[in-house]
């Protein structure tokens, strides 16, 4: 199925997050993204009260800044979530803005050990086992969670670069991508993705999640662009929509086939309506995106295709 969301962008304030949940639970919407961009809203904190306020939606966290956080707070976090609410927890880690962690100072020199340090104990701690290692950064001495979630949970990691694309295939389980990715995109970072599950030797699934820049109304057009151009992607071809149900959904479509799993909805930081925007994408757009797997051409031409043009990581 291509899953379909929306994102509560945390230039709401926390205060509005309620009657978006209210909303949103209402309307039938699948799931709710938060954000934890520095200094805005706590992801933990907000998520919390978004799962509490509902029965049936699922709330992701996209993402926590791993310098941010140690390890275990965030194991015990998560774990938490997923007791107090089974099955509706999504959890996200990432290197962060490296602008703010360096605000903060908690700026790693190597981001990307950091996040491999990071996954692999984070995940064995919210399988129950007991961790000892003695990393670059991660460092814990026969840590255990007391209680830990009662089925298997999996975590995702945000990913741009080459190398953390590689990482997240081969130590996360599943990987969220920005709304500065194209179809391309999502199809280059599938390959990258499958290079890393290959060198990890990982079986099963594994869940891509991309953010769609989303704009409706009759100022649609000019908010997303102004969007993008403070982004500085508006030269970036086939990013973000702008329009009706139909051609939100037909957007939707073409990052499904290029390998998402799931698409959510994030609409432009001035976005008029907010409430207006989450009924909008769960009765308006969700009944025009088919439900079917994704086509299983989306793996299709991987030996033909170029890596991302990275960053660094």
């Amino acid at each position: 199925m291509t899953a379909l969301g929306a994102v509560f962008r945390p230039q709401l304030p926390p205060e509005r997050l309620r009657a978006m949940v209210r909303t949103a639970e209402d309307a039938g919407l699948e799931e709710l993204w938060l954000w934890e961009d520095c200094f805005l809203e706590g992801g933990i904190s907000a998520a919390a009260a978004a799962l509490a306020w509902s029965e049936r939606l699922r709330v992701g966290v996209g993402l926590l800044p791993v310098p941010l956080r140690n390890v275990a707070v965030t194991a015990m976090e998560t774990a938490t979530l997923h007791r107090l609410f089974p099955g509706r927890a999504i959890v996200g880690v990432g290197h962060g803005v490296q602008d703010w962690m360096g605000q903060v100072g908690a700026r790693a020199e190597s981001p990307v050990t950091l996040l491999r340090e990071y996954l692999v104990a984070l995940r064995a701690l919210l399988r129950g086992e007991r961790v000892t290692t003695d990393g670059r950064y991660v460092k814990l001495d026969d840590v255990a969670l007391d209680w830990p979630p009662q089925t298997p949970v999996e975590i995702l990691a945000g990913a741009t670069g080459p190398r953390t694309l590689r990482l997240s295939g081969e130590f996360a389980d599943g990987t969220i991508l920005t709304s500065s990715t194209s179809p391309e995109g999502v199809r280059k970072a599938r390959q990258l993705i499958d290079e890393g599950r290959k060198s990890g030797s990982r079986d099963g699934t594994h869940e891509v999640v991309v953010y769609l820049l989303t704009a409706t109304g009759p100022d649609a057009a000019d908010r997303l662009r102004a969007e993008l151009e403070a982004d500085g992607v508006a030269s970036v071809p086939d990013l973000g929509v702008a329009g009706n149900a139909e051609a939100v959904a037909k957007a939707v479509q073409r990052l499904a086939e290029a390998g998402a799993d799931t698409v959510i909805l994030q609409p432009t930081a001035d976005e008029p309506d907010p409430e207006g925007f989450v009924r909008f994408t769960a009765e308006d757009v969700r009944p025009l995106v088919p439900q079917e797997a994704r086509a299983v051409a989306a793996h299709a031409g991987a030996a033909c295709r170029s890596p991302l043009p990275d960053p660094s990581a």
